[in-house]
């Protein structure tokens, strides 16, 4: 994938291409990627957690990543020029969010990093043991 501004299209191209993903649909059609039944992506439906703080409009276009600790997660969300953020909702859950809308903020290969770290934080050690090892 060349080095380019993200797109929602590529979240969905990044996290498919996982070894031993499944896609499954939430209840309103939303997208979520799995890996041995546990979530890494997940596209989420407007929830009052995430608003516009001007209009008060719940976010439509959130998308949940999984990462691998609270230290992965507070680096991404600390700067407040990050498109990524959380809410009081996920303190202490190993996910940060993220605007469709903003991803362009960052380019593809911060986000496929972004997506196999997920990905590598909810596959099996197996899993993540032989993946990590053809990637080398």
């Amino acid at each position: 994938m060349s080095r380019r501004r993200a797109r929602v299209s590529d979240v969905h191209e990044l996290a498919g291409a996982m070894p031993h993903v499944t896609r499954i649909e939430g209840p309103k059609g939303n997208a979520v990627y799995q890996v041995g039944g546990k979530s890494f992506v997940f596209f989420r439906t407007p929830q009052p957690d995430a608003r516009d703080p001007e209009t008060g409009e719940k976010y439509p276009d959130v998308v949940m990543i999984w990462v691998e600790s609270e230290r992965d997660k507070l680096a991404l969300v600390q700067d407040p020029d990050s498109p990524f953020f959380t809410t009081d909702r996920f303190d202490d859950h190993p996910s940060v969010l993220v605007r469709s809308s903003r991803l362009g903020e960052i380019d593809t290969t911060e986000l496929a990093e972004l997506i196999q770290d997920a990905w590598l934080s909810r596959a099996s050690k197996r899993r993540a043991e032989q993946w990590l090892a053809s990637q080398s």
